[in-house]
């Protein structure tokens, strides 16, 4: 039965495939992917070829709604997407020159992100691919952000990847399009999301440096003239020898130290300490170690295990948080030290875009993998692994650090 429904969908999608390429608008008559980003505050839409060229793009931010708000409250950022998803796909595919009838394919995140932004993207698409009788890609989140750097040069697989975000903090070996080993995740909060929550406890957003940026800028831009130094805050779970991550002590101890300087000052929460570089340095400078260190034991489990070619593996570094320069550095050490090149996507396309989401779409078309015809139902999933767990196999192996010593440049 399954054999039969499949060989009809294949022959229905040859035929859609067959009609969008006489109307293909380019010189090679490339097949042409539209993704569509809802997973969390920023609504994106792009549309690329299968070369992954992007020919046109949109994005609406709704930080600045947010940074207003304290944080983001996710029916604020399910009405911002319904108000504006129409606004930004109309957007790409007009600067793209492709009209709806000329996609191949539509491909958009479903999992995992918050439950109602996912459901804005997901019920605007499947309207979206019935109405031009187009095949739908639905695309999990993560597995984009780790593929998007092959969308700029060629990658072979496997290669080891770090994704950091505002809701994500995860380790995994990728192996394939939708073939992935995870090594490691956060225990808690996320490296963007301890960071955010560290700017507000700060009242960055008084600060007349940092007024319009996000926590995790404002951390980072504040930190360059910062004394790391003053604050020694613990590097998390040094004793715990697997590589998952956990932030949420850090920010306690962070949120201790920040009480005791507004009680040694003598001001009320809520005002600036005159301390507030150092103890932004010393956050970021902790992050970045923690980080750091899970990482080089998942290097040196990978070679253990051979999980990675002998022959220039590959560290790749994506998410929002990746766009953080003084954490790139911090990983450029590890992956120098073990042997390992980092490669990293620019800081434009580390943020949740519309252009990872239809690039994961292209490397799916390119293998059939995960095309549905338009009339099928799909179901978004706010919480959604990646990959084949095995953090357990990495723990038992209870690989114990080599020291490095992390001499960051500012």
């Amino acid at each position: 039965m399954w054999d039969r429904c499949r060989k009809m969908f294949l022959r229905k999608a040859l035929r859609l495939f067959q009609r969008g390429h006489t109307q293909c608008p380019t010189a090679s008559c490339s097949r042409l992917v539209l993704g569509i980003e809802t997973s969390c505050d920023d609504t994106g839409a792009a549309v690329l070829d299968e070369t992954g060229a992007i020919l046109g793009e949109s994005l609406h931010s709704q930080k600045q709604v947010h940074l207003r708000t304290g944080g983001i409250i996710p029916t604020v950022a399910q009405q911002l997407h319904r108000e504006n998803i129409e606004r930004v796909v109309r957007e790409a595919l007009e600067r793209s020159g492709v009209t709806p009838g000329q996609l191949s394919t539509v491909a958009t995140t479903v999992k995992p992100g918050l439950a109602l932004s996912l459901g804005v993207g997901l019920e605007f698409s499947r309207r979206f691919v019935r109405r031009h009788n187009k095949p739908f890609i639905p695309i999990h989140h993560m597995e984009a952000h780790a593929l998007t750097v092959r969308m700029l040069q060629p990658i072979s697989f496997p290669f080891l990847v770090l994704l950091v975000s505002g809701g994500h903090a995860l380790l995994a070996v990728a192996r394939g399009v939708d073939d992935f080993l995870l090594l490691g995740h956060t225990l808690d909060e996320a490296p963007g999301d301890t960071l955010d929550k560290v700017a507000r406890r700060l009242c960055l957003v008084k600060h007349p440096q940092c007024s319009s940026l996000s926590g995790g800028q404002a951390i980072e831009l504040l930190a360059k003239d910062g004394d790391r130094s003053k604050f020694p805050f613990r590097t998390p779970m040094g004793q715990t020898h697997d590589c998952c991550f956990s932030f949420a002590g850090l920010r306690n101890q962070i949120t201790m130290t920040i009480m005791k300087k507004e009680a040694e000052e003598g001001v009320e929460e809520g005002t600036l300490l005159k301390c507030v570089n150092d103890i932004a340095a010393a956050a970021q400078h902790t992050v970045a170690s923690h980080l750091a260190k899970r990482t080089h034991r998942a290097i040196l489990f990978c070679k253990v295990n051979g999980l990675l070619p002998l022959n220039s593996p590959t560290l790749v570094l994506s998410g929002g948080v990746a766009s953080n320069q003084y954490i790139r550095k911090a990983l450029t050490i590890i992956a120098e030290t073990t042997g390992l090149r980092l490669l990293c996507p620019p800081a434009k396309l580390c943020t949740d875009n519309g252009v990872m989401i239809a690039w994961n779409g292209v490397e799916r078309l390119r293998e059939g993998k995960g095309i549905l015809p338009p009339d099928v139902d799909v179901c978004y999933e706010p919480k959604a692994p990646l990959g084949v767990d095995i953090t357990a196999e990495v723990k038992a192996a209870a690989i114990r650090l080599p020291p490095i010593k992390m001499k960051i440049p500012s």
